[in-house]
C-alpha cells in the first residue's frame, strides 16, 4: 500500500500562521522555541520576565490545533540571570496549565558531548528539558516502538530472584505502585527511562541551536505512526520536518528567518501537493515548499 506524505514549510511568524491551521489537525507538536535572551542576533531575544507573556498566545494556538489524542513536546531550558537560575520555565508550565494543558511528563535530554568550561558558582549544563503536554489524559502512545535492550541488568538482577521478586511487591514508600521482577525473566527488551542520552548537533546544521535527529525521531516513534501529522512552529534548521519526512509522517514547519527557511527548502524533496489546502486557508503568498512523496 502506497502512502502519500506531505511536508509544508511556511515563512513567517507562527503567531500569524498558526491561527489559520484547522483545529484538531496535528498528532504531535515537537519544537524548541528561542530561549529567553538567547539567539538575540537571530531571533531578537525575549527577556525572561516577558517570556510567558510572549509564549502563551502561541501555546493557545497549539492547544487549538492539537488533536485530543495528540502530544506537545516542548524542548526548553532555564537560563542564568545575575547568578541565579530564572524561573520562567516553571512559570510557563503553570500558565499553560491554566490554559487547559495537562503537564503529563518531563523528559531529560542528556547532552553527551556538551562543551567543557568553568564557572565560579556552577558546573556546565549537560541536559535540557523536554516537557510533555496533552489535551486529554488518554492520548496515543506507542511504547513498544521505543523499547531498549535489557542490558547487563538482566544478567545480574534477574539471575537470583527472591520470594519478594516473584510477587507484586508494593512500594516501601507507600506510593501504591508495585512490581513483579520475575515478569522480565527471559525478555530481551524493556521500556526505557525518561532520560535520553544523545549528542548535540550544531556544526553540520548551520544553526546555532539545532538538536540531533535522534531527538524528534524518538518522540515520533513514541507518539505517532506513519501517516500522522507533526508540527514544528519554530522550525529553525528543519530537523523535525526532515525526520518526519524520512519516517513517513506528514509535517508542517514555520520559520521566521528567511535564511533558515531557504536552507530547509533545499533539503526537502521537490514541492508537490499541500497538506492543509493552503491557497484557500492562507493565501498563496505564504505558501512554499510543499512536498508529496509517493
Amino acid at each position: 500500500m502506497k502512502m502519500e506524505i506531505y511536508t509544508e514549510l511556511h515563512l513567517g511568524d507562527c503567531r500569524d500562521i498558526l491561527p489559520k491551521l484547522p483545529p484538531n489537525s496535528v498528532d504531535l507538536i515537537f519544537t524548541s522555541p528561542p530561549y529567553a535572551d538567547q539567539r538575540k542576533n537571530t531571533y531578537g531575544g525575549i527577556h525572561p520576565d516577558n517570556y510567558v507573556e510572549w509564549f502563551v498566545p502561541v501555546s493557545a494556538q497549539l492547544l487549538r490545533v492539537l488533536k485530543p489524542t495528540g502530544t506537545f513536546i516542548l524542548n526548553i531550558k532555564e537560563k542564568v540571570v545575575e547568578g541565579e537560575r530564572s524561573t520562567y520555565v516553571m512559570e510557563l508550565i503553570l500558565a499553560m496549565r491554566k490554559q487547559g494543558w495537562l503537564w503529563t511528563e518531563e523528559f531529560i535530554w542528556h547532552k553527551k558531548n556538551c562543551y567543557p568550561g568553568k564557572w565560579p558558582n556552577r558546573f556546565r549544563d549537560a541536559w535540557e528539558r523536554l516537557l510533555q503536554f496533552n489535551k486529554d489524559k488518554k492520548f496515543n502512545m506507542y511504547q513498544d516502538e521505543v523499547m531498549v535492550g535489557m542490558g547487563d541488568w538482566a544478567k545480574t538482577r534477574l539471575r537470583n530472584l527472591s520470594d519478594t521478586d516473584k510477587r507484586r511487591d508494593n512500594s516501601k514508600v507507600g506510593s501504591g505502585f508495585g512490581k513483579n521482577i520475575s515478569n522480565w525473566v527471559n525478555r530481551d527488551k524493556a521500556y526505557p527511562t525518561n532520560v535520553l542520552h544523545l549528542a548535540t548537533e550544531c556544526s553540520n546544521k548551520n544553526h546555532s541551536a539545532a538538536f540531533p535527529e535522534e531527538l524528534p525521531e524518538w518522540f515520533m516513534k513514541l507518539f505517532t505512526k506513519p501517516g500522522d501529522t507533526v508540527l514544528d512552529p519554530f522550525m529553525g534548521s528543519g530537523t523535525t520536518n526532515i525526520v518526519a519526512q524520512r519516517m513517513k509522517r506528514n509535517s508542517f514547519g514555520i520559520e521566521i528567518v528567511p535564511e533558515y527557511y531557504e536552507m530547509v527548502k533545499k533539503q526537502i524533496e521537490p514541492a508537490r501537493l499541500p497538506l492543509f489546502e493552503p491557497e484557500e486557508k492562507y493565501g498563496k503568498a505564504k505558501v512554499d515548499g510543499r512536498i508529496a512523496i509517493r
